[in-house]
């Protein structure tokens, strides 16, 4: 299929079914041990820093792993799987002294999960694949200084972001992704000088894909790190025209229920809901088990609530089965045709009467 055709048949499935989204693919990345010697791989084996820990670099020192991860997620009835980008920016990349490497790293993580999209696809035609290019929110933050005796300083501008943000959208784009998820949101600023980038990428390259955008909440507060609720969130970003809104990580599926149906009660698109496996333990590991975080998901689907459903840090293709199995039975989440309003946002929603 074109990603013309591609698209059209996303938006079909998603009309007459919840969709499943991968899960981790750090959590199953961190299952294999990889020591810096698999990382640098033999490209990279006198590079000056270390760079153990740079996720996204293995899909150039070790693609086999990568293509293995994607398959799983898929053989556990996945939908959509993501491309291994959620920190190949150059901003995050510039850790690891690999900036450079950041267009590189997107069009080869793109093309690894495009193959074993149409891999699946061709093994369940009647049941096509497809694959999201997540753009992380990167290290830094362009609304909160890092300095509490200097508040007004800023370690990153939004022309900074908005140029990393568009090297990387080219990348995955030109690598073959279906779609683009700007994910993990803790700082809208982040997120719109994202959207903004993938805007100008899509004018430039002559392209349209359907845009998701995913806030996270941090804690119990029920807002995000730069501090708004999750309904001021969706009305700051509405103006981008998400195929799909939404959480990931942060909470378990057990406390993002109530963040959640926030969005879905005023978000005229999609909803997207992606929680971690429970909230992590003394080690930072995710102990909630596959029919554990089904359980709590499952009623998300029976009160109408999703979309799209998948997982975040802790999950794993045994979990991604339990929930595709759990959510089959019920439609998808109707889009609400809402009132025409004025609809603004600071830290709190403002809906003029």
């Amino acid at each position: 299929m074109t990603r013309e055709q591609r698209i059209a048949a996303l938006k079909a499935a998603a009309a007459q079914r919840i969709l499943i989204l991968d899960g981790a693919m750090g959590t199953m990345i961190q299952r294999h041990k990889f020591d810096e010697a698999t990382f640098r791989g033999e490209r990279f084996a006198d590079h000056p820093r270390l760079v153990q820990g740079n996720n996204d670099l293995l899909v150039l020192t070790c693609p086999e792993a990568i293509t293995d991860i994607h398959a799983g997620y898929l053989a556990a009835g996945s939908d959509i799987i993501s491309s291994n980008t959620f920190n190949a920016q150059r901003i995050s990349l510039a850790d690891y002294a690999m900036e450079g490497l950041a267009y590189e790293i997107n069009v080869a993580a793109a093309q690894l999960a495009r193959a074993a999209a149409d891999a699946a696809t061709r093994r369940t035609p009647h049941q096509p694949r497809f694959v999201a290019g997540p753009l992380g929110p990167t290290n830094r933050t362009a609304s909160i200084s890092p300095d509490v005796n200097n508040p007004g300083f800023r370690n990153i501008s939004f022309d900074a972001l908005a140029e990393a943000y568009r090297e990387q959208a080219r990348g995955l784009i030109e690598g073959g992704v279906d779609l683009l998820l700007i994910e993990t949101v803790f700082d809208t600023l982040n997120a719109k000088a994202a959207g903004f980038a993938v805007l100008q990428t899509f004018d430039e390259l002559g392209v349209e894909l359907p845009l998701i955008i995913s806030g996270t909440i941090t804690d119990r507060s029920g807002r995000t790190l730069s501090g708004q609720t999750a309904e001021a969130f969706y009305f700051s970003i509405r103006h981008l025209k998400p195929f799909a809104v939404g959480l990931n990580c942060a909470l378990g599926a057990e406390l993002m229920r109530p963040y959640l149906a926030e969005i879905a009660a005023v978000a005229d698109t999609l909803v997207i809901a992606y929680p971690n496996a429970g909230l992590p333990n003394a080690m930072g590991e995710y102990d909630e088990g596959p029919n554990d975080m089904a359980c709590h998901i499952e009623p998300w689907a029976k009160e109408g609530l999703l979309n799209i459903v998948g997982g975040c840090c802790g999950s794993t293709p045994e979990h991604i089965a339990e929930i595709a199995g759990r959510v089959a039975q019920y439609p998808p989440r109707q889009v609400p045709k809402l009132e025409r309003r004025m609809r603004l946002s600071g830290l709190e929603p403002f809906v003029h009467a």
